[in-house]
């Protein structure tokens, strides 16, 4: 539990890693606004207490600590967001990530800095990763699943959104690589970085869910994003 700050030290100091990838979080949007709470203690405190931890370590440590995309200021504009963008989203997911990223650079300019420092750090975001191992609610391929599989509709709230899918082992690669990069110092301690596919490589979720059906035989999904009581009922063979 990485809100157990005590607990998290000492499972530091007593492993005394030469690489640490923090990827712990509560990682979805619609929980963050049932417990707003938990989500801000979970996210920017629990990223506190391993910055905590990493400042307790002597030895030479390098530090990977995975965000979100959506720490960024969503204005809404068709292109893709640079790492030198405003910081800071309006729900409290997003917010959370954010507050975890603004303590980032506080512990890396503050106890991290100097040039002898023993921890290297550097900040990966990523978004709309899909793949095996996921199986929570609220997302695109397991909600598609679970419904297909039991011959229910599934509904999809923007199914003309368009997003920056990747595989899981992609961002995964790009974590190894940047850990490898701090660790041999091709790169500047603190630096934030976005992994991603190209801009061209973007589909909308309909696209998603239409190279999906190719595998199954009778697919059905709700568009749930118009107004009032209407759905609309697509079927895809």
């Amino acid at each position: 539990d990485i809100q157990d700050s005590d607990a998290i030290r000492d499972i530091l100091l007593e492993h005394q890693p030469d690489f640490i990838f923090h990827m712990a979080a509560q990682a979805l949007v619609r929980p963050s606004y049932s417990s707003p709470l938990d989500t801000f203690s979970v996210n920017s405190l629990g990223t506190v207490n391993i910055l905590e931890g990493l400042r307790a370590l002597k030895k030479n440590v390098t530090a990977v600590m995975i965000t979100s995309d959506k720490a960024y200021d969503n204005v809404e504009w068709i292109w893709g967001y640079k790492e030198t963008d405003r910081i800071g989203g309006k729900d409290p997911y997003s917010a959370s990530k954010g507050m975890a990223e603004l303590a980032i650079r506080s512990y890396v300019e503050s106890f991290f800095n100097s040039p002898d420092s023993n921890v290297k750090i550097g900040i990966a975001r990523a978004g709309n990763v899909i793949g095996g191992g996921d199986w929570a609610v609220d997302r695109i391929v397991p909600d598609c699943i679970r419904s297909w599989s039991d011959n229910k509709s599934v509904d999809i709230r923007k199914p003309n959104a368009t997003r920056p899918w990747q595989h899981v082992l992609e961002p995964l690669s790009g974590y190894l690589s940047l850990s490898t990069a701090l660790h041999k110092g091709y790169v500047k301690n603190g630096e934030p970085y976005n992994f991603g596919p190209h801009a061209h490589n973007n589909y909308s979720v309909h696209e998603l869910i239409n190279s999906m059906s190719e595998y199954w035989e009778n697919i059905r999904w709700n568009d749930v994003s118009k107004s009032g009581d209407h759905v609309h009922e697509a079927a895809l063979l």
